[in-house]
């Protein structure tokens, strides 16, 4: 069965750090892009990060220099460091595989930063 499984996620103070990871299922991981999503509430889903199967990375605005992605080949995992949150970096975060011809999503694992 193929499957995206997040974890990490909870709750932080602002400043503090967090570690997602998201373990995949190998045949959607190893030759897949993988990344990281984020839907806030009443909010749209928006793009964090991605890497590459090579290990190329890009991030969106609002995390570069805070967030780092990288990706564990040998253990079919990809994972968000997460430092110095904000309160707005709360949301439920959703690891994402880009597929072909469909992409695969997990199931969310919900971050909150307190003020």
């Amino acid at each position: 069965q193929v499957q995206l499984v997040e974890s990490g996620g909870g709750l932080v103070q602002a400043g503090g750090s967090l570690r997602l990871s998201c373990a995949a299922s190998r045949s959607i991981f190893i030759l897949n892009t993988m990344g990281w999503y984020r839907q806030a509430p009443g909010k749209q889903r928006e793009f964090i990060a991605f890497i590459t199967p090579g290990g190329s990375t890009n991030y969106a605005n609002s995390v570069k220099g805070r967030f780092t992605i990288s990706r564990d080949n040998a253990k079919n995992t990809v994972s968000l460091q997460m430092n110095s949150l904000k309160p707005e970096d709360t949301a439920v975060y959703f690891c994402k595989s880009w597929g072909v011809p469909t992409d695969y999503w997990g199931q969310g694992t919900q971050v909150t930063v307190s003020s």
